[in-house]
């Protein structure tokens, strides 16, 4: 199965989850910025591909540039997963799950979500400013719940959460 994968990476955890995922399934492997500048055509022999994209303010970076093209693909093997710095048993994760895609895609393509990290040392200052509030809010809330929490301890410093296990399901899912 000839196998593509775009992927759009800020500070190298969604390149890492990439570069993985094309060794496991033999896939070629693009930027988003690279594939961005191709005409539709272009990925016409193509089995199956997958978008990686990282996720900020609970939307997955570039996510449009594949959603919008799944009514065209309806014919391939297609998935998207999106990295992230909250832990993967965050509450919030399945609800970013749920509404990457609309009911009719959800028929086409699949989408999954990849623990990541943060390097605050490769964040541009905007992300870092974003990231420190968010972590200073929760950091201040009186009546933490358990996700609170985790999301606190995640974004307080920078970490990397990168495991090969969350590969697993989107091989399977574009193999079977």
């Amino acid at each position: 199965m000839k196998t593509l994968i775009v992927y759009s990476s800020q500070t190298g955890f969604t390149k890492r989850y990439a570069e993985w995922l094309a060794e496991k399934l033999s896939a070629e492997i693009m930027t988003f910025k690279d594939a961005h500048k191709k005409d539709d055509n272009y990925f016409d022999p193509y089995d199956a591909i997958i978008y990686g994209g990282w996720v900020a303010v609970e939307k997955i970076r570039n996510a449009d540039w594949f959603t919008s093209r799944i009514a065209k693909w309806q014919s391939k093997r297609l998935a998207m997963f999106c990295v992230g710095a909250s832990p993967a048993k965050y509450s919030g994760v399945n609800n970013l799950l749920d509404r990457s895609l609309t009911d009719e895609q959800k028929k086409f393509a699949k989408v999954f979500y990849c623990e990541g990290g943060l390097n605050y040392d490769k964040m541009p200052l905007s992300s870092k400013m974003l990231m420190k509030t968010f972590a200073a809010m929760l950091n201040g809330k009186k009546d933490k719940s358990p996700d609170d929490i985790a999301m606190a301890e995640h974004v307080s410093k920078s970490g990397d959460y990168t495991d090969r296990k969350y590969i697993e399901p989107i091989a399977a899912y574009i193999t079977q």
